[in-house]
C-alpha cells in the first residue's frame, strides 16, 4: 500500500469525521429551545445558565477516552477507536432528544456524548498527525478547523429545525446522521505504519532528533516542560469555552439580537475559529508554535474587551470580539496537537496529547461555569470577560515561562 497516497484518503475521512464532532460547539443553539421545553414539561422555570451543566461536563470527560482510547489507537489503530467513539456520539445526540430532564441531558449528552466525542476526536487527529509528518502545524490546523466548520454549518440548520419541529427531534434527526456518517468513516480508516515517513520527503535534522525521543506518557509527566504546556493550553481555551457556550445568549440578553441573529453570530464565531485553526496552523510551520500562541493569547485579550464594551448601540464590538475570540480559541486547538508531537515526539502521541488535552478539559469546565455563576450573582457577563481578559494575559506571561524551561532542559 501507497500510504504516501492513501494519507490524502484518511485526511478527508478524518475530517469528514471531525465535522460531525465539531457539532458540540452548537450546543448554546440547542440550549436556549430545550431550555424551554424542559420548562413546559416540568414546570420548573430553566433557563441556557441551568443547561451549561452538560455542555461543561461533556467537554469536561473528553480527556478520559482521548487518553484510553489514544493507548488503543497507539497499538491496535483506529478504526475501532472511531467507531466505537462515533457511535456513541452519535446516539448520545438521539438519546437527548428524549431526555426530560437535565440530570437524563447530563448522562446522554454529557456523559455518553461526552466519553464518545473524546475517544472519536483523539483517533482522528492523531492519526493525521502521524501520517503527515512534514506537515504537522497545517495538517493539525486543518483536522481541528474542520471540526469547528460544523458549528458554522449546523447552528441555521438546528434553529431550522427546532422551528420546524421542536429540540428533543432536532437532536434525534442530528444524530441518526451523524452516527451512520460516523461509521462509515470509521470503516475507511487504516493504522499509520511506525516511523512513516512520506516519499520525496527528508526529515529536517531537529525532526529527526523530535521523533528519536517518542517519550511515553509517563516520562512527559515527569518533564516540567509538560506542565508549562497544559497551563498554557487552559489559559489558550478558557475565553473560548467560555463564549461559544453561551454565544446564542449573549447576543440576545446583551446585544439584543433575534433567535436566529444570534445563531448567525455563533455561525461566524465558528467562521473565524475554523479560520484560526488553519491560519494557525500554517503560521506556526513558519514562525514557531509557541511564537503563534503568544500572539494569540494577545489578540484574545483584545477580543474580550470588545466584548465588555457591546451593548445594544455597539453591536459591532460584539461581532468583533465574537470573532477574534474564535479566531484566537481556534489557534490553540490547530497548533497544540502538532506542538505536543515536536515536544515528546510522534509514536506516543495519541495518549500524550489526549493527558495534554486535560488543559483544555479544565477550561471547558471553569469557562462556562464561571459565565454562569457571574450571570447569576450580577444579572450580566461583563465581569467574565474581565476574568478570561485577565488568563489570556497570564497565557502570555507563559508562553515566556515555556521558553525559559525550554533553554534549560536543551
Amino acid at each position: 500500500m501507497n500510504y504516501t497516497r492513501k494519507r490524502w484518503l484518511i485526511l478527508v475521512v478524518c475530517c469528514l469525521a471531525n465535522l460531525c464532532l465539531g457539532s458540540i460547539y452548537t450546543w448554546s443553539v440547542f440550549a436556549s429551545p430545550m431550555a424551554d421545553y424542559l420548562t413546559g414539561l416540568t414546570g420548573a422555570t430553566l433557563t441556557t445558565a441551568d443547561l451549561a451543566i452538560v455542555y461543561t461536563i461533556a467537554n469536561s470527560v473528553g480527556p478520559i477516552t482521548m487518553i484510553s482510547g489514544g493507548w488503543f489507537n497507539d497499538r491496535l489503530g483506529p478504526r475501532a477507536v472511531l467507531l466505537v467513539g462515533g457511535v456513541m456520539w452519535g446516539m448520545g445526540m438521539v438519546l437527548s432528544g428524549f431526555a426530560t430532564s437535565v440530570g437524563a441531558l447530563i448522562v446522554t449528552y454529557g456523559l455518553v456524548g461526552g466519553l464518545g466525542l473524546g475517544m472519536a476526536y483523539g483517533a482522528t487527529v492523531s492519526s493525521c498527525i502521524k501520517f503527515f509528518p512534514d506537515k504537522r502545524g497545517l495538517i493539525g490546523g486543518i483536522t481541528t478547523a474542520v471540526y469547528g466548520l460544523g458549528s458554522v454549518v449546523l447552528p441555521p440548520v438546528v434553529t431550522a429545525l427546532v422551528q420546524a419541529y421542536d429540540a428533543p427531534t432536532a437532536f434525534k434527526i442530528v444524530g441518526t446522521v451523524f452516527t451512520v456518517v460516523l461509521v462509515v468513516a470509521a470503516l475507511l480508516m487504516v493504522r499509520c505504519p511506525d516511523g512513516f515517513v512520506p516519499d520525496g520527503w527528508t526529515p529536517p535534522a531537529q525532526s529527526v532528533k523530535a521523533t528519536a525521543v517518542n517519550l511515553d506518557w509517563k516520562h512527559m509527566l515527569t518533564t516540567p516542560i509538560f506542565y508549562v504546556m497544559a497551563v498554557l493550553l487552559c489559559c489558550g481555551a478558557f475565553c473560548g469555552m467560555m463564549i461559544t457556550s453561551q454565544a446564542s445568549a449573549i447576543g440576545q440578553n446583551m446585544v439584543g439580537l433575534s433567535a436566529m441573529a444570534a445563531s448567525t453570530a455563533v455561525s461566524v464565531l465558528s467562521l473565524f475559529n475554523v479560520f484560526g485553526r488553519i491560519a494557525a496552523g500554517f503560521l506556526s510551520d513558519k514562525i514557531g508554535r509557541i511564537n503563534t500562541l503568544t500572539l494569540s493569547c494577545l489578540l484574545a485579550a483584545v477580543g474580550l474587551l470588545c466584548l465588555y464594551y457591546s451593548s445594544p448601540e455597539a453591536v459591532v464590538l460584539f461581532y468583533v470580539g465574537s470573532s477574534v475570540v474564535g479566531l484566537c480559541f481556534g489557534s490553540f486547538m490547530g497548533v497544540y496537537p502538532g506542538f505536543t508531537a515536536d515536544q515528546f515526539g510522534p509514536k506516543n502521541n495519541s495518549v500524550n496529547y489526549g493527558i495534554m488535552f486535560i488543559g483544555f478539559a479544565v477550561a471547558g469546565y471553569f469557562g462556562p461555569s464561571i459565565m454562569r455563576s457571574v450571570l447569576q450573582a450580577d444579572g450580566t457577563y461583563h465581569r467574565a470577560f474581565l476574568i478570561a481578559c485577565g488568563l489570556s494575559i497570564a497565557g502570555v506571561i507563559t508562553t515566556f515561562v515555556y521558553r525559559l524551561v525550554s533553554k534549560k532542559t536543551r
